[in-house]
């Protein structure tokens, strides 16, 4: 027993170290097994797979000239790859396309969190003017000249059929399943300690640290789903749409997949990862009167780059994501 004592004392010591550490912070972004779905759209496969199809197909658009995935490209992290995309009238829309992963458990949606359920999401690109430029009922009556689409919705809601209700359902359900891949982030959370280099590892000591960026990038998919101000110019309200008391505000992003999603910001004023860790490295700045939320962040440019290098960890091994085959008639 005498010789156990010091052993005892020295994996005490070590266990109260490891939980005083940074590396404690990894339960919080632990990603969860399963994906909830809500009652009233409840999951199935063949909703899923139907939505994956009305969501690649621009024949939901007036000009059949695009589509979900026209603006919201799984290669770039559901994002598009511009500051903003250009939508059915051929000219630049007015925010920068947000990204759809990881969005099962948000309860608001669009940069300013006007849609309160993605089946509300999803209505407003179809029928919006400057972007797909097309109306629910034109869309469930071109829909219903396609056979295959008739077959597809009556084994997918066999009590409606096709309508407008079950293709925002479907689309809903199938962006519900647009989780990011598993990342060498998620192998160092499991504890293979090689899966990411250590300057990443610095990286996340100063993301959840000195940084505090956790304080609003939070859980597995490194968002709180609120509205902030982060001094990013312009004279979009944001927020103040909805609440004038945000104005100025902007949904948080997750950061899955972020090193595939530039530009960043609402406005896709932010070219690179770099670009984005010194604006907050500045504090952002006053817009119309309204302070930013931030605090100039002090942190070194070798931290700095340990930052980038922990949010490049985030990007799946395989982000690929394959394209369905449309029914023709």
């Amino acid at each position: 027993m005498r010789l156990l004592k010091p052993v005892l004392a020295g994996l005490c010591a070590i266990s109260l170290l490891a939980a005083a550490t940074p590396y404690s912070a990894r339960a919080e972004f632990t990603r969860p097994s399963r994906i909830a779905f809500p009652e009233t759209g409840s999951y199935s496969p063949q909703k899923a797979a139907l939505g994956k199809m009305l969501f690649f197909d621009a024949r939901l658009s007036r000009g059949q000239n695009l589509s979900c995935a026209s603006c919201h490209n799984p290669s770039f992290g559901w994002e598009s790859p511009v500051p903003r995309a250009i939508g059915g009238l051929n000219r630049p829309l007015k925010r920068h396309t947000p990204t759809l992963e990881n969005l099962a458990e948000a309860t608001a949606f669009f940069w300013d969190g006007r849609a309160a359920t993605l089946e509300e999401q999803a209505r407003s690109p179809i029928t919006h003017p400057d972007e797909m430029d097309s109306s629910l009922p034109d869309v469930v009556r071109r829909l219903s000249a396609i056979s295959g689409y008739r077959r597809n919705f009556a084994i997918a809601f066999p009590e409606e059929g096709l309508t407008e209700t079950s293709v925002l359902a479907a689309l809903a359900t199938y962006q519900r399943t647009l989780r990011s891949g598993w990342s060498p982030f998620d192998d160092w959370i499991e504890g293979d300690e090689d899966a990411i280099s250590s300057a990443a590892r610095r990286g996340f000591e100063v993301f959840t640290g000195v940084a505090r960026c956790n304080e609003c990038h939070s859980g597995w998919s490194f968002t709180d789903h609120d509205f902030h101000r982060v001094g990013v110019g312009g004279e979009d309200i944001g927020r103040g749409l909805i609440d004038p008391a945000l104005a100025y505000g902007f949904k948080t992003p997750g950061l899955r997949n972020i090193a595939l999603r530039a530009p960043y910001m609402h406005n896709g004023s932010l070219g690179t990862l770099r670009d984005v860790v010194a604006h907050y490295r500045q504090g952002g700045t006053t817009v119309a009167g309204h302070p930013s939320e931030l605090t100039p962040l002090q942190i070194s440019d070798r931290q700095a780059s340990d930052l980038v290098a922990f949010l490049e960890t985030l990007t799946a091994y395989e982000p690929h994501v394959s394209t369905p085959a449309l029914p023709v008639d």
